[in-house]
């Protein structure tokens, strides 16, 4: 939080559940989607480029509000910056609810990333003001909660509820209305400072002696998300065809499995020094993806979910453990630039790899060719993120000008908890 913006107030236990649970419904709202996928598909006779393309364009808005607006609440307020968002949310999924073509599905989704993108923030800070050691655990678990809920519960929804494509927007709905109500009675934390035009400017910047750090944490962190936006895209319609079966419970499963897992490992490694965490992470997710290209060999529908489960811990592990080895190098006035640019490398990650595979379904040879290619480029990128680990680990190590990291990765005592405040920014898989 900026140091300007002082707490005025502080909220009960209550005002960190209210907190919470808003990460979850806007991640949930974000995934709800992915089990209706096929439903479109087969409504609006569109190709996997589409679909891929409706799943791109979220990662897209999320980045770039959350680069524009993420700094705003600071300013304004949390409360004015949330009930937007909310606002913004259910307007976006009463456009999902009403949709009838492919341009209105592009809105909705476009809405969802700007309402996501700019409340996460807003969100992260809210939370360390009401209890900053509890917080930062709330805000390492709700997004991968938030996500694997809201595609398996949408799932549910559309194979066994009436009106499939409707109703889970409209629960949601209701959802956001009952939250945005709870806001209106929550205490304010931050007072109002000048600076909101200066803080609509995107900041992006890696502080010179961290270069070497970025580069070896970025294929990891691409990697991870571009994993997540498999999931969310291709993996669907894979896991259908390896199982045999047109269930939506079975479509939204596989991103089920990995956020959810991803979530427990995350919190279980949470107080483990970084750069162990992120060498567990890069072991795991190789050999992931190792399981997950036999299985699409084998054709089997239980070694790809069990592919699934530990590709989450290495999600987890490997996400987090890139994310605070970079940032516990960094000095406090530093951290919110370069926390951009790892977001931005990201959401890149989930975007951009979802979208070629898109193109190469329907170009370059199908579901199943496209999915071991897509695995292969996962592995050496995981691969990539190995040897840059290992070398960046023989050569000295370089910190921000006000913080020093010890040999395994703790932030020093007068630095503050940057392994708090590293899972406190983390809006997770959307």
């Amino acid at each position: 939080m900026n140091g300007s913006a002082a707490p005025i107030r502080r909220a009960g236990p209550g005002g960190l559940f209210l907190l919470g649970s808003i990460v979850v419904s806007l991640l949930a709202a974000s995934s709800a989607p992915t089990p209706l996928y096929a439903t479109y598909a087969d409504a609006w006779h569109f190709s996997p480029i589409t679909t891929t393309v409706v799943f791109g364009v979220y990662a897209i808005a999320v980045l770039v509000s959350l680069l524009v607006f993420g700094r705003v609440s600071d300013h304004v307020g949390r409360r004015p910056v949330l009930l937007t968002a909310l606002a913004l949310q259910a307007l976006a999924l009463a456009v999902l609810a009403t949709a009838q073509g492919v341009d209105t599905l592009l809105l909705g989704r476009v809405l969802q990333g700007v309402s996501t993108g700019s409340a996460v923030g807003a969100l992260g800070a809210a939370m360390l003001d009401v209890d900053r050691h509890r917080g930062a655990v709330t805000n390492a678990a709700a997004p991968g909660i938030g996500t694997g809920s809201g595609a398996l519960v949408s799932g549910v929804l559309v194979q066994y509820a009436p009106a499939p494509t409707h109703l889970v927007y409209l629960l949601l709905i209701g959802v956001f209305a009952v939250q945005g109500a709870a806001v209106l009675r929550m205490p304010e934390t931050v007072r109002r400072t000048p600076g909101v035009r200066a803080a609509l400017v995107p900041r992006m910047a890696v502080p010179s002696g961290l270069w070497g750090t970025v580069l070896a944490a970025a294929p990891i962190l691409f990697a991870t998300w571009a994993l997540a936006g498999f999931y969310g895209s291709l993996g669907p319609a894979l896991a259908r065809q390896l199982s045999g079966s047109d269930s939506a419970v079975v479509a939204g499963l596989g991103l089920f499995l990995l956020t959810v897992t991803a979530t427990v490992s995350a919190a279980v490694l949470g107080r483990t020094p970084p750069p162990r965490v992120m060498m567990l992470g890069i072991a795991v997710l190789m050999v992931a993806t190792v399981a997950a290209l036999a299985a699409v060999a084998a054709e089997s529908a239980p070694l790809f979910f069990g592919s699934t489960v530990v590709a989450g811990v290495g999600f987890g592990a490997g996400f987090q453990g890139g994310l605070r080895t970079v940032v516990s190098r960094a000095a406090p006035r530093e951290r919110a630039g370069l926390m951009s640019v790892l977001y931005v490398v990201s959401y890149l990650g989930m975007g951009v790899p979802s979208v070629v595979a898109g193109v190469l379904v329907v170009h370059g040879g199908g579901l199943v060719p496209t999915a071991r290619l897509y695995m292969w480029a996962v592995l050496a990128l995981s691969g990539a993120a190995l040897i840059g680990l290992l070398l960046t680990n023989r050569s000295p190590r370089s910190a921000g000008p006000s913080q020093v990291a010890d040999p395994g990765g703790r932030a020093p005592a007068n630095g503050g908890d940057t392994h708090r405040d590293a899972s406190a920014v983390s809006p997770g898989c959307r």
